[in-house]
Protein backbone atom coordinates (compact mmCIF):
# COMPACT_ATOMS: atom_id res chain seq x y z
CA UNK A 1 0.00 0.00 0.00
CA UNK A 2 1.30 3.32 -0.70
CA UNK A 3 0.46 6.44 1.00
CA UNK A 4 0.04 10.19 -0.54
CA UNK A 5 -0.37 13.56 0.17
CA UNK A 6 -2.19 15.61 -2.08
CA UNK A 7 -2.83 19.11 -2.57
CA UNK A 8 -6.79 20.68 -4.04
CA UNK A 9 -6.50 23.85 -4.89
CA UNK A 10 -9.90 25.50 -5.57
CA UNK A 11 -9.73 27.82 -8.72
CA UNK A 12 -10.91 30.93 -9.35
CA UNK A 13 -13.26 29.56 -12.62
CA UNK A 14 -14.42 26.91 -11.07
CA UNK A 15 -13.08 23.19 -9.98
CA UNK A 16 -9.83 21.71 -8.34
CA UNK A 17 -6.31 21.20 -9.41
CA UNK A 18 -4.94 18.81 -7.92
CA UNK A 19 -0.99 18.28 -7.21
CA UNK A 20 0.63 14.97 -5.77
CA UNK A 21 4.24 16.67 -4.81
CA UNK A 22 6.25 13.21 -4.06
CA UNK A 23 4.97 12.60 -8.02
CA UNK A 24 6.33 15.34 -9.89
CA UNK A 25 3.90 16.13 -12.88
CA UNK A 26 1.08 14.25 -11.33
CA UNK A 27 -1.56 16.85 -11.59
CA UNK A 28 -5.25 16.60 -12.71
CA UNK A 29 -8.15 18.54 -11.97
CA UNK A 30 -12.01 18.00 -11.06
CA UNK A 31 -15.19 19.72 -10.67
CA UNK A 32 -15.72 19.39 -7.48
CA UNK A 33 -14.13 17.87 -4.02
CA UNK A 34 -15.28 14.07 -5.06
CA UNK A 35 -14.66 14.21 -8.74
CA UNK A 36 -10.74 15.80 -7.84
CA UNK A 37 -9.99 12.88 -5.54
CA UNK A 38 -11.46 10.34 -7.60
CA UNK A 39 -9.44 11.92 -10.54
CA UNK A 40 -6.26 12.11 -8.21
CA UNK A 41 -6.73 8.51 -7.15
CA UNK A 42 -6.63 7.16 -11.01
CA UNK A 43 -3.96 10.01 -11.67
CA UNK A 44 -1.90 8.31 -9.28
CA UNK A 45 -2.37 5.01 -10.59
CA UNK A 46 -1.25 5.47 -14.08
CA UNK A 47 1.58 7.13 -12.73
CA UNK A 48 2.56 4.17 -10.00
CA UNK A 49 2.04 2.22 -13.41
CA UNK A 50 4.29 4.18 -15.52
CA UNK A 51 7.23 4.16 -12.60
CA UNK A 52 6.37 -0.07 -12.55
CA UNK A 53 7.08 -0.24 -16.15
CA UNK A 54 10.01 1.28 -15.96
CA UNK A 55 11.66 -0.19 -13.39
CA UNK A 56 11.59 3.00 -11.25
CA UNK A 57 11.23 3.62 -7.48
CA UNK A 58 8.06 4.23 -6.65
CA UNK A 59 8.17 7.07 -3.67
CA UNK A 60 5.45 7.65 -1.34
CA UNK A 61 4.18 10.25 1.48
CA UNK A 62 4.27 7.24 4.38
CA UNK A 63 6.78 8.42 6.21
CA UNK A 64 5.84 12.41 6.04
CA UNK A 65 4.28 14.58 8.22
CA UNK A 66 2.48 17.56 7.31
CA UNK A 67 1.27 20.47 9.23
CA UNK A 68 0.21 23.42 8.26
CA UNK A 69 0.31 26.70 9.87
CA UNK A 70 -1.57 30.12 10.12
CA UNK A 71 0.83 33.28 10.77
CA UNK A 72 -0.31 36.75 11.02
CA UNK A 73 1.03 38.95 8.89
CA UNK A 74 3.77 41.10 10.77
Amino acid sequence: MYTYKIHLNKLPEGGYAVNVPSLPGCLTYGENVDEALAMAKEAIELYIEELQDRGEIIPDDSNTLEYSLNLEPA
